[in-house]
């Protein structure tokens, strides 16, 4: 996994209108497929929702990080997606406005990890989720995800 193929601007949805964890995952799956980074997204979207019935995937602060390894997946990738209404991935504080999409190839376990606890360090940070609530660029979100968490 190299930096700057990560996350890419087109995988940024900084207005995400979905009203389920569902749609929020699909819609951003779709980014996925649109990239070549997801080859079959039903497979992928069924990979995400086992994974997600194991143990909801929602952390405290208004964030939700849906994901899997999936053999339909062709590189480790991140997308990200920003909703002003909340979407509830099962936090106990309630739902989740910042979304990241964690998709690595069915043997790729070592970069999900990776990328998993990289998240998780600068999710503590309020200064990283308000440079993400208050980007008005994917390109811009794109470019400090992949400084911060790469």
């Amino acid at each position: 996994m190299t930096t700057p193929d990560l996350i890419t601007a087109d995988l940024v949805d900084l207005n995400l209108d979905a009203a389920d964890k569902r749609a929020a995952t699909r819609a951003l799956a779709e980014r996925l497929v649109t990239a070549g980074r997801v080859t079959d997204l039903d497979l992928f979207l069924k990979d995400v929702a086992a994974r997600e019935e194991q143990m909801a995937t929602g952390l405290e602060g208004g964030i939700g990080i849906p994901h899997c390894r999936s053999a339909a997946v062709t590189a480790p990738t991140l997308a990200f997606g920003r909703s002003d209404a909340g979407i509830d991935f099962g936090a106990p504080d309630g739902p989740a406005t910042l979304i990241f999409l964690i998709a690595a190839p069915e043997g790729g376990g070592g970069d999900h990890l990776k990328v998993l606890a990289a998240l998780a360090r600068r999710l503590v940070r309020a200064e990283f989720k308000q440079n993400l609530l208050a980007a008005a660029e994917p390109a811009a979100v794109a470019e400090y995800i992949r400084q911060e968490v790469a």
